[in-house]
């Protein structure tokens, strides 16, 4: 792509201000989004004769929507990518995608079913315009060959799981005891914050997610419009053979709005010092956890990479999918001593959600800024809205395992997600080095930069 107009940017601590107005951003999205997920599940199988009365869906039944309605939710990001690549850019993708969700989750506070329906269908498109775009404009935040894109992501990864902490803490409580649709009326709130912080953050991002249309050289045109080199063409493979551990990975990791919430609430020895945690509460730990171990994680893997060891995006991914397979053992645990006792200790689920969130620090925030190294810039916003689309099929498989579990039964769904992801990621580190050489290098030159940032540029040309 041609050198845009090199912008000097204001920083805060060591990174431009504008990944702090994203930040912000998707915090409140994601406050939004995972305060619904924590409660939507227990609300749908909640009786209809209790106090605050569900749909009282069977287990079954409530999971199989779940997994229809999270795998939406990403693979939306696709049209999202592509109308933002076509139409809109980035920057007013996001802001009409905010606008769409601040709408789809006032609807869900009604309390008709026309309402719900509704309102999880413009919280489908809503994420779908935002989600894929508000990363992308992150990765344009940064030079090609800036070692510290890995770390912007983790601070940005940190934020979506601030909101997704303090929603599963405060939504849950107030879904569960005070109201599912006063529940889903505040998510729908924390979106409207999100919102306007966004628009009074435009000054910070002039020069990332603007549609370039007309006003593109003939230099730039000639350049969108050209075909696929072969070094592309091969990072886009390297891509898709990524996202493989992409689905695995979130069809493992999703259980934990679907089939951990229910064992949570069903299976689990809930009571502290006399006082019964509530069950969406436990979603929280993986949002805690990685608050806490976010800059530490990637601060690791930094340090190896200025240190000449391992530590390219593939090897961090394979990685974070075993680690996180492995914690599904402690699931396997907690189901056996439920077998044995007819009840389980919280510790199990605390230990499960703590290699989860480090499998997940190694292979999520670092998939994101991968696409945004190795995506052709013609279809930069597209290749993210696939990654999504990749994560939502891996929800859609989050969900079927889930259902699986009442004919199966935990121990054996739990035990054979751990299996599976370990061997897996095994698989694929034996094929790594070949992978990496289809990158042609795209991570080879990375180091600490702190010069100003050019426009929107993603892999090298």
């Amino acid at each position: 792509m041609a050198n845009s107009a090199t912008i000097k940017q204001k920083e805060l601590f060591g990174h431009p201000v504008g990944l702090y107005v994203l930040f912000f951003t998707e915090m409140w999205e994601r406050f939004s989004y995972y305060g619904m997920r924590a409660i939507l599940v227990l609300y749908l199988v909640q009786t209809t004769s209790d106090v605050n009365a569900g749909l009282g869906w069977s287990n079954g039944e409530a999971l199989a929507l779940y997994g229809w309605y999270t795998m939406l939710v990403y693979v939306m990001s696709i049209p999202g990518g592509w109308i933002a690549d076509k139409f809109l850019g980035q920057k007013k993708s996001v802001l009409y995608g905010g606008i769409i969700l601040v709408a789809g989750h006032s609807i869900l506070a009604v309390e008709q079913m026309w309402a719900f329906y509704t309102g999880l269908a413009l919280i489908i498109v809503g994420v779908g315009m935002l989600k894929p775009n508000i990363s992308t404009m992150v990765g344009g935040l940064y030079k090609q060959g800036d070692i510290r894109r890995d770390k912007g992501f983790t601070i940005f990864y940190i934020g979506i799981n601030i909101g997704a902490f303090l929603s599963s803490l405060i939504v849950g409580y107030v879904g569960e005891v005070h109201g599912w649709h006063y529940g889903f009326g505040l998510a729908g709130i924390g979106m409207t914050l999100g919102l306007i912080q966004y628009v009074i953050g435009q000054k910070h991002l002039k020069h990332v997610g603007n549609f370039l249309g007309a006003s593109q050289s003939t230099e730039d045109k000639e350049l969108m419009s050209r075909p696929l080199t072969k070094i592309e063409k091969d990072r886009v493979v390297v891509l898709f053979i990524s996202f493989l551990l992409v689905i695995v990975f979130w069809g493992a990791f999703e259980q934990a709005g679907g089939l951990m919430n229910i064992y949570a609430k069903e299976n689990t020895n809930r009571m502290l010092l006399g006082w019964e945690v509530p069950a969406s509460w436990f979603q929280s730990l993986n949002a805690m956890f990685i608050i806490f171990l976010g800059t530490s994680v990637a601060l690791y893997w930094a340090n190896r990479k200025l240190k000449g060891k391992v530590s390219t995006s593939l090897f961090k991914m394979i990685v974070g999918l075993i680690i996180m397979g492995t914690g599904f053992f402690f699931m396997s645990a907690a189901a056996s001593e439920f077998n044995n006792a007819g009840s389980s200790a919280m510790y199990w689920l605390v230990l499960a959600y703590l290699f989860h969130t480090v499998g997940e620090l190694c292979i999520s925030p670092v998939a994101l800024s991968y696409i945004t190294k190795l995506a052709p810039v013609k279809y930069a916003s597209l290749m993210m809205g696939v990654y999504f689309a990749m994560t939502g099929f891996g929800n859609k498989l989050a969900g079927l395992l889930g259902e699986s579990a009442e004919g199966l039964g935990e121990l054996t769904v739990f035990t054979g997600i751990a299996v599976f992801c370990v061997l897996f990621g095994i698989l694929v580190m034996l094929f790594r080095k070949k992978l990496e050489i289809l990158t042609h290098g795209a991570e080879d030159n990375e180091r600490t930069m702190h010069e100003e940032a050019e426009g929107f540029e993603l892999a090298d040309n």
